[in-house]
């Protein structure tokens, strides 16, 4: 059965930082693109983050780039997400999704990241 499980999220104060990871099994990690997106109550999931199977290349939403980095570990099984210089609009909840863009087949339940004061 193919499981992702997230963890990592939590409430921070806007300029914060958190590390976001994404525990995968039942089928091989490191055959795959992953991906993260985040998602608010009534609002369409956002893509955040891609990085393909080998860890290049990585790819970023505008509104991102430059404060996250994506990363994975194929001997972990672990996907990554750390996340600096978080903002209120960073508040949501973060999904790892197994693939990338419409060829994402897989997401776990997510983590909530919440930033405030």
């Amino acid at each position: 059965e193919v499981q992702l499980v997230e963890s990592g999220g939590g409430m921070v104060q806007p300029g914060g930082s958190l590390r976001l990871s994404c525990v995968a099994s039942g089928f091989t990690f490191s055959a795959y693109d992953m991906s993260w997106v985040r998602q608010s109550p009534g609002k369409a999931p956002e893509f955040i983050s891609a990085i393909s199977r080998g860890g290049d290349p990585k790819f970023y939403a505008p509104s991102v780039k430059g404060r996250f980095t994506i990363s994975r570990d194929n001997d972990k099984d672990t996907l990554y997400l750390q996340m600096n210089d978080l903002k209120s609009e960073d508040t949501a909840r973060y999904l790892c999704g197994r693939g990338y863009g419409v060829g994402i087949d897989r997401r776990g339940q997510g983590t909530q990241v919440t930033v405030s004061s």
